[in-house]
């Protein structure tokens, strides 16, 4: 596989939409997610499954129908490899495909930052599900076990990109949202502002140091006008 849609993929009767969560709203829906399935379905500890990663160098994916949320995954960033984790899909929605969407969506997203190499911590009975995406068992690597479930280590290896992002890559792409890098972000939209001149820069920059050296004063003259004198 070569991180394409399996061929008999198929989307539901929703239209599904996963995107990169970029809002305190969205990962509230994350969380509220994961609470119910591994929390409440797997009767995981809270602090097993909120285990100090989702705000350090982690990218969530959010899967919606018609804006209700359905499911999430999680991606990790290493040196030479990228890590997908923490993938989840609401009970009442398990017969959609949902997980292959956010795979698909996952794979690319790893491979545009050119990562080649895709890792997994997969559950026996799902290994299947994971091969569908060419991520195979390690056969060189024993089973674990954490959160009294046993896992296998899978590895997926890609092709590269071709248009992947470099070092060389226009410097205002690299500044766009996470996994939108195709359009056009903030920045590439303050241009029309055009740039302001050393001049300008310095004379705004004394303009402020003056207002407060301003304000200073006039405080300090407050003060010492409502000083009483000792008799």
């Amino acid at each position: 596989m070569d991180g394409s849609r399996p061929d008999d993929f198929n989307r539901g009767p929703g239209p599904v939409t996963v995107r990169v969560v970029r809002t305190l709203d969205e990962f509230q829906k994350i969380v509220a997610m994961r609470a119910l399935i591994y929390m409440a379905e797997q009767d995981c500890p809270y602090d097993e499954e909120f285990d100090g990663n989702d705000l350090a160098g982690a990218t969530h994916l959010l899967a919606e129908i018609n804006g209700e949320p359905v499911g999430c995954m999680r991606v990790r960033w290493f040196c030479e490899f990228a890590k997908v984790e923490r993938s989840c899909v609401r009970p009442d929605y398990r017969s959609h495909r949902i997980g292959y969407v956010m795979m698909d969506r996952a794979i690319d997203l790893i491979r545009a930052k050119g990562y080649r190499k895709v890792l997994g911590h997969a559950q026996d009975h799902l290994v299947g599900y994971w091969e569908r995406y060419g991520l195979l068992p390690r056969e060189d690597r024993k089973t674990f076990v954490f959160s009294e479930r046993s896992y296998r280590e899978v590895l997926g290896v890609f092709p590269e990109r071709e248009d992947a992002l470099t070092l060389d890559v226009d410097p205002l792409i690299l500044d766009r949202p996470e996994g939108a890098w195709d359009r056009p972000g903030p920045l590439d939209r303050s241009i029309a502002r055009g740039a302001k001149s050393g001049a300008q820069t310095q004379s705004a920059q004394s303009e402020t140091a003056r207002s407060k050296a301003g304000a200073g004063t006039s405080g300090a003259g407050r003060r010492k006008t409502g000083r009483k004198e000792k008799v």
